[in-house]
């Protein structure tokens, strides 16, 4: 017995899906790599005892968190 759906999804709506869900991992990626690039530099700052970059990048952290 042949099964009929109301609403079979198109090729381009799963590509489209398909595109969005990629582009959701690479931003949470990007976002991710950043956040520790910040962290690495903002230890660096403190050993080096540079309040201004430390500063500089404790608010730029706070702002992508």
């Amino acid at each position: 017995m042949k099964k009929y759906f109301l609403s079979k999804p198109r090729q381009s709506e799963v590509n489209i899906m398909d595109s969005v869900f990629a582009e959701m991992v690479l931003d949470k990626a990007l976002h991710d790599f950043r956040k520790k690039q910040i962290q690495k530099e903002i230890d660096r700052s403190l050993r080096n005892r540079n309040k201004e970059e430390f500063l500089r990048l404790t608010e730029e952290l706070k702002n992508i968190s």
